[in-house]
């Protein structure tokens, strides 16, 4: 996350639209025994994931009245919803097998290779009254996006224990779900006014990429898209199937009857 959370431009110098930031180091090799074991090792901080998304939940209420008022949050608040969100995508970053390094317990984590980066930027009041009507087809796509990477990461986590590592596709793929998700939070706390986008990587640019981050720009390569397009289809075979079976109670599921 950047230090502080100072008023900064909403585009950046070229004067595109600005989003947040999320980076994550180049894939490299990862202890194999962390992989084998890692969502049981990230249990205490699945606890405090849900602790902190709970006390969340309340001050971005708070947020949104605030938000309608003054037309931006205060700092008090945008700095707790952002330190909140840069946690969860520490822990969320590291279950997906991003990064070997295991998150710490802190809200202020600069040494931690997974970061991310939000702009203190006005907000339009209409958009922020009709939030969660305006964020439901965002919020689709990631729950697609999020139950299709989970259809098959244990597929993954295979692959991280017998390579020791994630190849290349995986890990974009992987990135880019993480990343719409860490946007689609910051939209629904009112941390950025821009709408979730991205989740088949950056458009190709002339921007150098930095030597610490594999996600800015996040650039799939073809394979990592279809993986994506997996993903999705997989998340929407899911929620189709749940859905077309009625359970009723201890009885199985109901047919209809034929008379």
């Amino acid at each position: 996350m950047a230090a502080g959370w100072e008023p900064r431009p909403s585009a950046d110098a070229e004067g595109a639209e600005w989003r947040p930031v999320l980076d994550v180091p180049p894939p490299g090799q990862q202890r194999r025994w962390t992989v084998l074991l890692r969502w049981l090792l990230l249990l205490p901080q699945f606890i405090v994931v849900a602790v902190l998304s709970l006390a969340a939940f309340f001050v971005t209420i708070a947020a949104w009245f605030s938000a309608l008022v003054l037309g931006r949050l205060p700092e008090s608040i945008a700095s707790f919803l952002g330190s909140v969100l840069a946690y969860q995508t520490r822990v969320s970053a590291s279950a997906a097998l991003l990064v070997d390094r295991y998150p710490p317990f802190a809200f202020d984590a600069p040494e931690y290779p997974v970061r991310i980066e939000l702009r203190a930027t006005p907000l339009n009041r209409l958009a922020v009254l009709f939030r969660l009507i305006l964020m439901i087809p965002a919020a689709i796509i990631s729950s697609l996006a999020q139950t299709g990477w989970f259809a098959v990461c244990w597929v993954f986590w295979l692959i991280g224990i017998v390579l020791g590592r994630l190849p290349e596709p995986v890990f974009g793929a992987t990135a880019a779900v993480v990343r719409y998700r860490m946007r689609l939070g910051a939209y629904a706390m009112m941390l950025t006014p821009v709408y979730p986008k991205g989740l088949l990587g950056d458009t190709p640019d002339p921007v150098a990429q930095p030597s610490y981050s594999a996600t800015r720009p996040l650039r799939l390569s073809t394979a990592a898209q279809v993986l994506v397009w997996l993903f999705l289809f997989l998340g929407l075979a899911g929620h189709v199937t749940s859905g077309s079976i009625d359970y009723d109670g201890s009885e199985g599921p109901r047919t209809e009857e034929h008379h």
